[in-house]
């Protein structure tokens, strides 16, 4: 692929990377993260202003008919920010599903109000002991008149609590771990039955374990054909993964940049600490580390929309493996070169170890990503 980035996105790094300098430093953020939404509403409009959030939405929508190429430059300036805003599960997971699979009247009715601000979704499909598993669904939709009914129960839904809709993962045949009969359905979350338990990440992102008890709805809720879901769920996933490698190729830019003026302004003995070698040395496998995660992310991003699903599977997994261990060199890195003071929550390196850790358990760890890889 071509390493030289576009005017355009030249253009989305430069004006998302002023946004995080100018509107999202450290005090600013825990603000943000203690407010009642846990992210900024104010914010998130004035993303939708600037075209943040309908990049890879069709101009016919509201969008710019952008690349996922276009998005991560994006992605890796939110890194830089520890931004937690719903970026991920409402644009890259929630829209990006919609457009692959949704119906042509679902599309122009969510995906303008995505673009607009004015619409939040989440994507709840993990459940418990499925160890990432998309066709581990025991979540079941049974047909009832003209619409469906659905219960079960959905773990670790990244901004369940303050979405609008809900695209949920059920079962409409099958057995748990069969690869069809899985099918997508739109879901109010403040229908009757649904119900959260929310708390917070380890990065200060929120999500919820959701709970699906005689939930009602229409045949139009449902997203793509009966029974074809896993197809497309795999795909959206998979984009996932290569956006949680922009955001940590971001966060172990900044965290470097933190560490390596910390070892320049930090003095010990007459001299400030980065003069000793073996300190550099350990900054030097901390910058190579960075870089290689670049090198990897360029072809998860290559990949992220490619035709072929086994191709696009081994390519995401081998860069989010290598982009995951590339991570956690960066943030053990640079927690036992600042010391004892990156360990508080008053500093902000040790929030970028928190993001980087919670970044490598997104969309399968590094371990499920080799075995994936291999196979």
């Amino acid at each position: 692929m071509d390493f030289v980035a576009t005017d355009t996105q030249a253009m989305l790094r430069d004006t998302a990377d002023r946004l995080v300098r100018d509107r999202y430093d450290f005090e600013e953020r825990k603000k943000i993260v203690a407010s009642e939404d846990g992210f900024s509403r104010k914010l998130w409009k004035e993303l939708a202003e600037l075209g943040l959030l309908g990049i890879e939405i069709p101009e016919e929508q509201g969008g710019s008919g952008g690349s996922f190429a276009d998005v991560a430059v994006v992605l890796e300036s939110f890194g830089k920010g520890l931004v937690v805003e719903p970026y991920l599960s409402t644009v890259v997971l929630g829209a990006g599903l919609i457009a692959a699979a949704g119906w042509e009247a679902q599309k122009h009715d969510i995906l303008p109000k995505v673009a607009s601000g004015d619409m939040l979704l989440a994507l709840a499909y993990t459940e418990a002991h499925s160890r990432y598993a998309l066709n581990h669904v025991a979540t079941k939709a049974r047909k009832d008149g003209a619409g469906y009914v659905i219960d079960g129960h959905k773990a670790v839904v990244l901004g369940a609590d303050t979405a609008d809709k809900l695209i949920v993962s059920a079962r409409t045949s099958g057995e748990v771990g069969d690869a069809t009969g899985i099918s997508l359905f739109l879901v109010d979350p403040k229908a009757e039955g649904v119900s959260m338990r929310v708390y917070p990440n380890l990065d200060d992102r929120r999500a919820a374990e959701v709970t699906f008890d005689g939930v009602k709805v229409e045949a139009s809720a449902l997203v793509g054909a009966e029974g074809d879901g896993l197809r497309p769920l795999e795909a959206a996933i998979d984009r996932g993964a290569a956006a949680v490698g922009c955001e940590a190729l971001g966060a172990m830019g900044a965290l470097n940049a933190l560490t390596l003026d910390y070892l320049k302004t930090r003095m010990q003995f007459g001299r400030p600490i980065g003069k000793f070698q073996v300190l550099q040395h350990r900054m030097a496998d901390m910058v190579m580390a960075e870089q290689q995660a670049r090198s990897m992310l360029f072809l998860a991003i290559e990949q992220a929309d490619a035709k072929d699903p086994a191709a696009r599977a081994q390519a995401i997994s081998a860069a989010k493996a290598q982009i995951d261990a590339c991570g956690q060199v960066v943030g053990r890195g640079a927690i036992q070169l600042q010391g004892g003071i990156a360990m508080t929550m008053e500093y902000i390196a040790g929030h970028f170890f928190r993001r980087l850790t919670a970044l490598e358990k997104m969309m399968g760890d590094r371990d499920y990503h080799l075995e994936r890889f291999a196979i």
